[in-house]
């Protein structure tokens, strides 16, 4: 694995970000008869949040990009895109690492849809997602906290 780090989205990165997610959705989308050279792009550019986005970097470059963001009682991961040639490193599961880390810490659930039949959703399993319902696109997923075990002296 590479060295890595998450940067605070900004406005100037939607184009990367929404270039990323067609390279990276589009067999998966093609596969379920909706891919959309135009509207896949601009689903991303429709929803893009800098406040709750990090940018993935590795060795200085653009890599990827993930969401968080507050919803009901819970934080809602999406937008979690690896550049081909990054996946299958161990990047993505130490970028999720690091994420889920906090909301144990604070007892908070997340929630996210994978497309079905999407190799992200056993990287999602590895980490404690479970899945919640199913429609004939989508798998909805949730983690519930991780509670630390009390240590005895």
């Amino acid at each position: 694995m590479g060295e890595w780090v998450m940067r605070a989205a900004t406005a100037a990165d939607i184009e990367p970000v929404a270039e990323l997610r067609a390279v990276v959705m589009r067999a998966d989308l093609e596969r379920l008869g909706r891919y959309d050279e135009r509207r896949v792009r601009q689903r991303l550019r429709a929803n893009f949040e800098p406040a709750h986005t990090w940018v993935i970097e590795v060795g200085g470059a653009f890599a990827g990009c993930v969401a968080l963001h507050p919803v009901e009682g819970a934080l809602w991961l999406e937008h979690f895109y690896l550049a081909p040639h990054h996946q299958g490193s161990g990047i993505g599961s130490a970028v999720l690492r690091a994420l889920l880390e906090p909301c144990d810490r604070e007892a908070t659930p997340v929630r996210l849809n994978v497309l079905r039949g999407s190799a992200a959703r056993r990287l999602y399993e590895r980490h404690g997602f479970v899945c919640e319902a199913e429609d004939p696109v989508d798998v909805f997923m949730v983690r519930e906290p991780v509670r630390a075990e009390s240590v005895r002296p």
